[in-house]
């Protein structure tokens, strides 16, 4: 059971190495700039791999649990699919079900683990194998694996390397489940912390905040919400940024330092920012460097969403 491109290493890692018999999956919905009709990502790999797909507007709903139940299966295998299994969905497989969660449990139990740490400047985080119980994310842990955040990372590129290193996990805690060697390692119901999802108003960049905070919450809201602020009401996306070593002069947070080629430095507060990739509004990423020409940005410029420049 699974639907966004980050369960698709797990679906190939299972059609490996268990016998899948059925792909479980969110219906087809407007996806892409387009927002075009179109099946997930883990459904257009399923069918090559030719397996069954069942597409259920309501996973818990009886003509579902119906289905499911016909299937026989032992375990289910589930990896951000996009429902919460009622307790009738879960008494279904005959060993279980089990869940990759792209956090290191009990820390970011929730629905945005991968951006939740970008977000708190973690030096790392990883992934997490372990038995569905009710209450989000409480079940027993099966197996862990550290990852390290790198400089460059954002909520994207952080994702797509928790779901290589958790494919592998998955089908290993699926074998173990299956000859019943398992571990089931309880979980401290008041330790750890809530991965709330994230909103569109978590994207927008608040500049009074100091450069490393600024920098932490762009990559965390890269791709969505998408970092957003403003020059002259136009807003633009922070695709790419890096904290720089320039003190600003007292001046005011979201305020242009310099331009250079390698990007246009933002006054925070303290600090600054180095901003080298964009995405201005109705416009394609580019350089930062590029922008800055063909906008007329000048040092002294203010970035801001309005309603913050006239707070």
């Amino acid at each position: 059971m699974g639907t966004p491109d980050f369960a698709v290493p797990s679906l190939r890692a299972l059609a490996a190495s268990a016998d899948v018999v059925a792909v479980v999956t969110q219906p087809d919905r407007p996806r892409g700039r387009g927002r075009e009709i179109s099946p997930s990502p883990v459904a257009r790999v399923a069918e090559p791999l030719h397996l069954p797909v069942m597409k259920p507007e309501q996973v818990n709903a009886a003509e579902s649990l119906a289905a499911l139940t016909a299937l026989g299966a032992d375990l289910f295998a589930v990896v951000a699919f996009g429902a919460i299994l009622s307790p009738a969905a879960l008494a279904i497989p005959r060993l279980g079900s089990i869940n990759l969660h792209g956090a290191l449990l009990p820390d970011y139990r929730g629905a945005s683990p991968v951006q939740r740490a970008l977000w708190d400047g973690r030096a790392g985080t990883g992934v997490t194998t372990m038995w569905i119980a009710e209450g989000v994310d409480m079940g027993d842990l099966i197996q862990q694996r550290w990852v390290a955040i790198e400089r460059g990372d954002d909520a994207a590129t952080l994702a797509a390397r928790l779901a290589e290193v958790g494919a592998p996990l998955l089908a290993e805690s699926i074998r173990l489940a299956a000859a019943g060697r398992a571990p089931r390692i309880p979980q401290d119901p008041r330790a750890g912390s809530h991965a709330r999802k994230l909103t569109k108003k978590d994207g927008v960049v608040d500049w009074a905040l100091d450069a490393v905070t600024v920098w932490n919450r762009q990559r965390a809201v890269t791709p969505w919400p998408g970092a957003t602020t403003a020059l002259r009401d136009r807003h633009v996306l922070l695709i790419r940024t890096e904290p720089h070593d320039l003190l600003p002069p007292g001046v005011a947070p979201g305020t242009v330092l310099q331009i250079g080629r390698d990007g246009v430095v933002v006054a925070c507060a303290p600090g600054a920012l180095r901003v080298i990739t964009v995405r201005p509004e109705g416009r394609g990423d580019m350089s930062a460097a590029e922008w800055a020409r063909g906008t007329r940005v000048a040092a002294g410029d203010r970035l801001a969403i309005e309603k913050e420049a006239h707070a």
